[in-house]
C-alpha cells in the first residue's frame, strides 16, 4: 500500500513539476499567487491546488492524518480564518493549478512582485527593522515626547518619562528601550553592512551586500551565547522600501520537504528533551507541546515555539531581567498552534517550489518567496515573533510583543503602506499586547518574523532528518535522506566577519557612550509632541500592583534591589516596594 502511495505521489508531481517549471519560464513576472501547500510525499516542487479549495484543508480541526482527526483539538472551532483563502492549494490533486514562485533568469534582474507592486528606486530605505523597533513606520506612540540636537541627533520619551528610542546621527546608530526591558542597538555603515547588538550579549554582523544574477544578497553572522552562524538576506524593493528576505544558503531533497509536509501513516508520541529545562518551567502555563504528532509540520511548529521561547528566556535571563509570567498572559492553545502548523506547511512548500527553481538554474524572486506575496494572496497568515519588538494598537498606545508569540494578519495593506495590521493571538500578559488586539508592524519587522519562522524551520528540518527514526518520529525515507545542497549564491558571497562577537560586544558599550551623549545635547523639539500645553500631573496609584503593572506605568526601573520576596523597585526620584509580587509601599 505504501509503496503504491508512493508511485502515485510520485507520478502526479512529476507532472506538475513540468508545469511549475514551463510557467515559471513562460510568466516570470506574473503577479504573486498565493504560497502553495509543499509537495506530495515523493520527490518534487509544490503540489497544486484543488478545484474549489477552500483554503487549509483542516480549518476548524488542526492537522489531519489521513482523515484522522488533530491530537489535541478534534472537532473544535479554529480561531483561523484560512477558510477565506479560496486560492490556498492542496496537496492531493497534483497537476490541477500551478502556484508559482517567481523566477528570475540568469543575468537578469528581479521581475516578481516586489518590482510591480511599488518597488523602490536607489535610495529607498534599507531593508533593517532598527528604525522601527518603537512602533509602526511613520507613527509615534501617544504620549511621545521628542527631543532634538543641532546635529540632528534625537531622544524620544514615553508619557512615563522612560527613554525610548535615541538617534545618533553622528555614529550613524540607533538605539530603541523596548517596554520589556529589551535594548535593541543598530549601525549602518556606508557601504552597507550593519552591525545590531540585542539585550544578552547578542547581535548579529551583516557584510556589505553584494551581487548574483541580478540579486542583492549579504551574509550575516550572528552571535549567541557563544555560538556564532551564518544566514544570508535577499534585499528587495516593496512598498517604496527596501526588504531584507531570507534566502536559504541550501535545499533539502525534493522529497524530504514532501515528507515533512504531507501526514504520517500514523499519529506518534514524541518526548521532548527540553520537558526538564528552566525556560519551560516558566513558560509551561503558556505553552504545552502536543501530546501525539501526525506530520512533521505539526511537529515543526512546536519546535518553532519551543526554540522562540527558550531563545527569550536566554535573553533575559543573561540580561538579569527575568520577571515572573503576568497573570493575563494568554496562552498559545492547541488552535493557535494549529494556525502556526498550517503556516509551516505553507512556508515548506515555498521552499520547496524555491528548491525546484534553483535545480532548474533560475533565480527565485525574493518578492514572490517573501511577504510580498504573503500580503497579496488572501490568505491570513500566522506568524510568530522572533525579537522584542514594539507596535502600536489602533488607538496610537505602545504595547510589546516578544519571541513566541503569535499574530495573525489581519489582510492586505493600502499600496503605499509601510505597516500591516496583525491581530495578536497570543502573549505574555504585563505590558504586552493583549490576545484580540489588532496592532501596526512595520513591513520591515514582519519581513523579520517570516525570515525566523523559515530560519527555524530550516534548522528544525536537519534536527528530523538527523533523528528520523528515533524516539518514536517515523523514518526518513531513504529518498529524502540526501543531503543538502548548497545555494550557489553563498559562493559569492564576502568571507564571514571573524570579529563578530568582539563588534556586536563594543557597540553595545559604544550606545552607552552614545546615549548619555545625545540626551546630554536635545532640547524639546518645538513642532513635537512636547510643543503641546503641559496637562495636569496625572494621578498613579502603585499602592497593590504587580511587578508588571508597575513597569507598565512608570517604565523600567533603574535597578532592582532582590530581596526574596521583598524587592525594591529604584526609580529616579522614586523607590517603589513589594511583598509577594504586590506594591506595599513607595517611598
Amino acid at each position: 500500500m505504501n509503496t503504491r502511495r508512493y508511485s502515485m505521489g510520485l507520478i502526479a508531481v512529476l507532472l506538475y513539476g513540468a508545469s511549475l517549471a514551463n510557467g515559471q519560464v513562460k510568466k516570470p513576472a506574473a503577479a504573486p499567487k498565493p504560497a502553495a501547500k509543499a509537495a506530495a510525499p515523493a520527490k518534487s516542487a509544490a503540489p497544486a491546488s484543488k478545484a474549489g479549495s477552500t483554503g487549509a484543508s483542516t480549518a476548524g480541526k488542526g492537522p489531519t492524518t489521513a482523515g484522522k482527526s488533530s491530537p489535541t483539538t478534534a472537532g473544535k472551532s479554529s480561531p483561523t480564518t484560512a477558510g477565506k483563502a479560496k486560492a490556498d492549494v492542496r496537496p492531493d490533486n497534483a497537476g490541477k493549478s500551478s502556484p508559482k514562485v517567481g523566477t528570475s533568469a540568469a543575468g537578469k534582474g528581479s521581475t516578481g512582485a516586489g518590482a510591480s507592486k511599488g518597488g523602490a528606486a536607489a535610495g529607498g530605505r534599507s531593508g533593517t527593522s532598527a528604525a522601527n523597533k518603537g512602533g509602526a513606520a511613520g507613527r509615534t506612540p501617544n504620549g511621545s515626547h521628542v527631543a532634538k540636537t543641532a546635529n540632528g541627533s534625537s531622544v524620544r520619551t514615553r508619557a512615563n518619562g522612560s527613554r525610548a528610542d535615541v538617534h545618533d546621527s553622528k555614529r550613524g546608530m540607533d538605539i530603541h528601550h523596548g517596554l520589556n526591558g529589551s535594548r535593541h542597538v543598530s549601525h549602518e555603515r556606508a557601504d552597507h553592512s550593519r552591525v545590531v547588538s540585542e539585550r544578552g550579549g547578542r547581535g548579529y554582523a551583516q557584510g556589505r551586500p553584494y551581487g548574483y544574477r541580478g540579486h542583492e544578497y549579504a551574509r550575516r553572522t550572528y552571535y549567541d551565547h557563544g555560538r556564532a552562524y551564518d544566514r544570508y538576506y535577499n534585499r528587495y524593493p516593496y512598498h517604496g522600501m527596501y526588504l531584507e528576505g531570507y534566502a536559504p544558503g541550501f535545499y533539502y531533497a525534493p522529497a524530504f520537504y514532501g515528507w515533512a509536509y504531507n501526514p504520517w501513516v500514523a499519529p506518534v508520541p514524541y518526548a521532548w528533551g527540553f520537558v526538564g529545562n528552566p525556560w519551560y518551567g516558566y513558560y509551561g502555563a503558556y505553552f504545552t507541546p502536543y501530546p501525539v504528532y501526525p506530520s512533521a509540520s505539526v511537529w515543526l511548529a512546536d519546535y518553532i515555539i519551543s526554540q522562540s521561547l527558550a531563545a527569550n528566556y536566554a535573553a533575559q535571563q543573561a540580561a538579569q531581567q527575568q520577571q515572573a509570567m503576568a497573570p493575563d498572559a494568554a496562552p498559545m492553545t492547541p488552535d493557535i498552534k494549529n494556525m502556526v502548523a498550517e503556516e509551516v506547511k505553507r512556508q515548506l512548500a515555498l521552499e520547496n517550489q524555491e528548491a525546484t527553481v534553483t535545480a532548474a538554474n533560475n533565480t527565485p524572486d525574493p518578492a514572490s518567496s517573501g511577504i510580498a506575496r504573503m500580503l497579496t494572496d488572501n490568505i491570513q497568515h500566522v506568524f510568530v515573533a522572533g525579537a522584542d519588538l514594539d507596535v502600536i494598537d489602533a488607538s496610537g498606545t505602545e504595547c510589546a510583543v516578544s519571541e513566541g508569540d503569535a499574530l495573525q494578519l489581519a489582510g492586505p495593506p493600502p499600496a503605499d503602506a509601510t505597516a500591516a495590521d496583525l491581530i495578536v493571538l497570543s502573549g505574555k500578559g504585563g505590558v504586552e499586547c493583549k490576545k484580540g488586539t489588532k496592532v501596526s508592524v512595520a513591513l520591515t519587522d514582519l519581513q523579520d518574523m517570516q525570515n525566523h519562522m523559515r530560519e527555524t524551520i530550516d534548522a528544525g528540518m536537519g534536527d528530523l532528518q538527523k533523528k528520523g527514526g528515533q524516539g518514536g518520529l517515523p523514518a526518513v525515507p531513504a529518498s529524502a535522506k540526501a543531503a543538502p545542497v548548497k545555494a550557489e549564491f553563498t559562493a559569492s558571497a564576502p568571507p564571514p566577519d571573524p570579529n563578530a562577537a568582539a563588534e556586536i560586544a563594543a557597540q553595545a558599550k559604544e550606545a552607552d557612550t552614545a546615549e548619555a551623549e545625545v540626551a546630554g545635547q536635545a532640547t524639546p523639539d518645538a513642532s513635537g509632541p512636547s510643543a503641546a500645553p503641559a496637562a495636569a500631573p496625572e494621578e498613579i496609584n502603585l499602592m497593590g500592583k504587580t511587578t508588571d503593572e508597575v513597569k507598565a506605568a512608570m517604565g523600567q526601573p533603574k535597578s532592582i534591589v532582590d530581596l526574596g520576596a521583598k524587592k525594591i523597585y529604584v526609580y529616579k526620584d522614586m523607590k517603589v516596594i513589594f511583598n509577594g509580587g504586590k506594591v506595599t509601599d513607595v517611598q
